[in-house]
């Protein structure tokens, strides 16, 4: 019998050495990261970064289409490899499959790359769902098979720090049957009307709220949203840690006096599910710099109870994922939230009775001022779209669409309508409001009969349901017997509103209101008897 100790390392002693041997010339293997595999899209028209790891000081040169460069691998802690980074391009759009050739010590080949138009595709659970869960689905698979779409999928991962690489890979896009639903139909619509080569990488998790999306740096520079999603973690963090420390210490000298220590240690403080850049730092960051167009997003349920505060973080996390890129103000495309009744499964009598305050409303406002706060920024909405009880509808064809059109007007200049109307400007005139809107497009019209969803209210602040009708200007004329003198309008304010005024393109108006008002208070608590 071996001594206990020493017969692992007499049974393994062989193994080890193997693994001491075999192992060693992947260290000096030049690796790319997981974003450069075979089927990829590269960005076309956009100086592109190719980046990787080797041996510090290794030469590394990467080629493709006709160019070449070289850079060496530096080294940066704590990765026991070097770094290196090269710059090539731009190149031009190609749908004819070329290989990216990376030469160091070792030689990679990624085959089958194609050149056009990459698109991040992320957000929540309207993002995240699959097209095998979609409407129509067994149709939609049936029909998915286009060689010149190119799908990337991004693995979820938290992170408390930015992560380097991602372990996945390129895939053609032919049946894709577990890729966003949104995402598959707006780049299937895109590619066939652009007719260029497009990378879609899907990046997305259900039930997230935007600050994990954001990065640290969004997070940290802005000083309310380091109170709310920092400091505040830091000084829970820093409270607990003084805490323990203060609990061993007395337990210690508890120990020392012979005596048994007394009391509990200190409970670990309550966190929140989803903590500020963490998904940024999981998901975005092993991405950056990889070459791209643009991004679509569809996001903000999990933040639907805070929407003053998605107005400030919002436009801020779009800031701050294009400073991250260095591309410039790339165009970001984002979908309001669709109709919800927060599965209260109220009759239809209920849903469309007094109007009511909404926080759902005033998270889609947040959405649309976005695009006051940042440009190139474009809402696709879905005020048509809803299911009641279901925040996540399955129809997303129609979502894509619209992203699809945004796109062409935004980042490709196309001269068509991309949007439903949206609210200008409002004039009173005697016991009426006119109402004037910006993407009237060929006119405007209600859907289905008489306009609904128009609330009107007086200096009282208290909304009631108004006759609207449309005029042949394409403003539309609003008023209600019980408010003579009217000073606000609200449209598709709701949780689930029931509306129907489009332009005669087929895009549905954003929802809107003219005033200010703050949200009324709760309702006081019962007294108890």
């Amino acid at each position: 019998m071996y001594p206990a100790r020493s017969r692992p390392l007499g049974l393994c002693a062989p193994l080890f050495m193997a693994a001491v041997f075999s192992s060693a010339p992947a260290r000096a293997d030049v690796k790319l990261p997981g974003v450069f595999s075979d089927n990829m899209v590269l960005q076309r028209d956009l100086p592109l970064t190719f980046w990787g790891w080797a041996d510090e000081g290794e030469m590394v040169t990467v080629e493709f289409q006709g160019q070449k460069a070289s850079a060496t691998a530096f080294r940066q802690l704590p990765n026991p490899l070097g770094r290196w980074r090269v710059k090539l391009g731009p190149f031009k759009t190609s749908a004819t499959p070329a290989s990216l050739v990376v030469q160091g010590k070792n030689r990679l080949e990624r085959k089958n790359v194609l050149v056009g138009d990459v698109w991040l595709c992320t957000g929540t659970a309207n993002m995240e769902l699959p097209l095998n869960k979609s409407a129509d689905a067994e149709k939609e698979l049936a029909a998915a098979n286009h060689p010149l779409i190119r799908l990337f999928t991004v693995p979820r991962a938290k992170a408390n720090e930015p992560a380097s690489d991602l372990r996945v890979s390129w895939q053609e896009c032919r049946a894709p049957a577990a890729f966003s639903a949104a995402g598959y139909c707006f780049g299937r619509d895109l590619q066939k009307a652009i007719g260029v080569p497009i990378g879609l990488i899907g990046i997305y998790q259900s039930g997230v709220p935007a600050e994990a999306w954001a990065s640290r740096n969004t997070l940290a520079d802005h000083p309310e949203l380091r109170r709310d999603f920092v400091e505040r973690f830091e000084r829970m963090r820093g409270d607990y840690a003084a805490a323990m420390q203060r609990y061993v210490a007395e337990a210690d000298e508890m120990k020392k006096q012979g005596k048994r220590p007394t009391g509990l240690p200190p409970k670990l403080p309550v966190m929140p599910a989803w903590m500020g850049a963490e998904l940024f730092n999981g998901m975005i960051a092993p991405l950056i710099p990889y070459g791209i167009r643009g991004a679509v997003t569809y996001q903000g349920e999990a933040n639907a109870d805070r929407a003053g505060q998605f107005r400030l973080l919002f436009p801020e996390l779009v800031k701050g994922w294009r400073q991250a890129w260095g591309q410039g103000e790339f165009p970001f495309l984002a979908v309001q939230l669709a109709p919800f009744d927060k599965n209260r499964n109220r009759p239809w009598e209920q849903i469309t009775g007094v109007p009511e305050d909404s926080d759902w409303a005033r998270l889609r406002e947040a959405q649309s001022l976005t695009a006051k706060a940042v440009p190139n920024y474009a809402l696709v909405v879905t005020t048509d779209l809803g299911e009641k009880d279901d925040p996540t509808p399955a129809n997303k064809a129609p979502v894509g669409a619209r992203l699809a059109l945004a796109a062409r007007a935004l980042a490709y200049g196309e001269k068509l309508v991309s949007s439903g109307p949206v609210f200008r400007e409002m004039t009173v005139q005697g016991e009426k409001v006119v109402l004037h809107f910006d993407h009237v497009g060929s006119g405007l019209e209600a859907r289905g009969g008489k306009l609904t969803g128009f609330a009107v209210s007086g200096d009282d602040k208290k909304f009631v349901w108004a006759d609207a009708q449309l005029q042949p200007d394409n403003s539309v004329a609003v008023s209600a017997a019980a408010v003579p003198k009217p000073v606000a309008v609200r449209y598709g304010w709701a949780d689930f509103p029931v509306v129907n005024l489009f332009n005669k393109d087929g895009l549905p108006a954003s929802p809107f209101r003219t005033d200010t008002f703050s949200p009324p208070p709760p309702p006081a608590p019962a007294q108890k008897k």
